[in-house]
């Protein structure tokens, strides 16, 4: 009885999962192994950008430029920031080798005074598997 009870809470849960994921967004796939010889190369200008002193309320718009220095396709199947208040978009295409792309970041300040390290992580087919970019800076709280 107990074992009966065990596969109908394990296929509910599984069911559950499975369409909640179908309402999310689609996601490209990215390979969990990527063979190093023929792998793609995230090579960034600059990971972090210190976006210096501003008040709070103010966004901060960044574009991290990167290039395929790989001899693969680059691709990004993801990109999540470290709090809500920071939003990246990515190309959704893949970037071939040679070819240039940019990860366009968006930090709205309002309710964040002091200072800041937001971290924008990319979900790549790259050896690693994953990159991460920084937002820095310090937000002056507004008088109240």
């Amino acid at each position: 009885m107990k074992n009966i009870l065990a596969f109908v809470l394990l296929g509910a849960f599984l069911s559950a999962c499975s369409s909640k994921q179908s309402n999310q967004e689609s996601v490209s796939e990215v390979p969990t192994f990527v063979d190093p010889a023929s792998a793609p190369v995230m090579s960034f200008e600059k990971e972090t950008y210190d976006f210096g002193i501003i008040n709070e309320g103010q966004s901060v718009v960044y574009d991290f430029e990167f290039k395929n220095t790989g001899k693969g396709p680059l691709l990004i199947g993801n990109a999540t920031a470290s709090c809500g208040c920071t939003v990246p978009e990515y190309p959704k295409e893949p970037i071939l080798p040679g070819q240039k792309g940019t990860i366009h970041v968006v930090f709205n300040s309002t309710g964040k005074p002091g200072m800041q390290n937001k971290v924008v992580t990319l979900n790549v087919n790259t050896v690693s598997g994953s990159q991460q970019l920084y937002l820095t800076g310090n937000v002056i709280p507004k008088n109240k």
